[in-house]
């Protein structure tokens, strides 16, 4: 079903990401929901592409994510291991929704739908909450929560799908 974390065992099932306006070479924290780092996300500047790698609190990368080059439709990639994990694509737009698909090299697909540049949406597989992103209730600037709702979901994955879907609104609402 869902990838394994790679070894990886979080402590926490909600995270709090501390998110700046996106900008490439920007570096921000990702929080467990007791206020300990998680994960970084570190934005690389000097790439020809847009990049993005989620580390562990040691700073080893645990997941890449690339602009996709040379394709049609704007879409991002997630790496693991410098193997191909998933790609994300925008499904549809509706006037207040935004729809990504999550193609993960397995074949199964992750629907994220919701108000992506208000931190306001879900990430489902087949019909079921796998996590839930919202800024409701936070009262910090730019954070946002990553509320992970099934025990075998990914947290790094869900987290990079997260800043995927949000970069991709964010470099959408730039071209218009």
């Amino acid at each position: 079903m869902l990838p394994s974390h790679g070894g990886h065992s979080p402590r926490s099932l909600k995270y709090f990401v501390h998110d700046r306006i996106f900008g490439i070479g920007d570096d921000y924290w990702v929080d467990d929901e007791h206020g300990r780092h998680a994960f970084l996300v570190d934005g690389k500047a000097m790439r020809l592409r847009e990049t993005f790698e989620l580390k562990d609190t040691e700073r080893r990368v645990l997941i890449t994510i690339r602009k996709k080059m040379f394709s049609l439709r704007d879409a991002m990639t997630i790496e693991r291991d410098d193997q191909p994990l998933a790609t994300v694509r925008r499904k549809r737009l509706s006037l207040l929704r935004h729809h990504y698909r999550v193609e993960l090299v397995d074949g199964t697909e992750l629907d994220v739908s919701g108000k992506i540049l208000d931190r306001e949406f879900a990430v489902e597989y087949d019909g079921e909450l796998l996590a839930e992103i919202s800024r409701r209730w936070l009262t910090v600037r730019h954070t946002y929560a990553v509320d992970v709702v099934r025990d075998d979901a990914d947290p790094a994955l869900l987290i990079a799908v997260a800043v995927s879907v949000i970069r991709m609104a964010e470099r959408e609402r730039e071209d218009d």
